[in-house]
């Protein structure tokens, strides 16, 4: 069986990797992350996530979407950063951008998705705890 390696993070008190896939939408999925709002929604998650010790792993920002790998502390929890980057920008990009607050009574819906991903595989699991066995 290959070698499989996860890299792993921590902090004071606990070492984790707790990866997950998280996408959301502007209300009614109207096409608003476009000339310029998309590049600065961009590094407004980029600076919510260094605030929060969150590494990006992936990030795609779509005209009607957002969709986010992300690596997060388990302490501070997948729910903060997302409430925190949504909150952030949706302040800033209403101010900025016009067009985020004629076509929409708010920027964001109040629904997110959240999947963990990562990790892994069940029969690296199932071999580091037979190695255990054996320590």
């Amino acid at each position: 069986m290959a070698e499989y390696k996860i890299t792993y993070k921590t902090n004071s008190n606990i070492v984790y990797s707790c990866k997950y896939h998280v996408v959301w939408c502007p209300k009614y999925r109207r096409d608003v992350l476009v000339d310029g709002a998309d590049v600065r929604l961009r590094g407004i998650i980029q600076e919510v996530c260094r605030e929060t010790s969150s590494e990006i792993l992936e990030l795609e920002i779509m005209p009607d979407s957002v969709h986010l790998q992300v690596e997060v502390d388990p302490q501070f929890g997948i729910h903060n950063v997302i409430k925190r980057i949504k909150g952030r920008s949706s302040r800033i990009l209403r101010q900025e951008f016009r067009w985020c607050r004629t076509r929409l009574p708010s920027l964001w819906t109040n629904s997110y998705f959240v999947s963990t991903v990562g990790g892994a595989p069940l029969e690296v699991i199932k071999q580091y705890i037979e190695q255990q066995k054996s320590v």
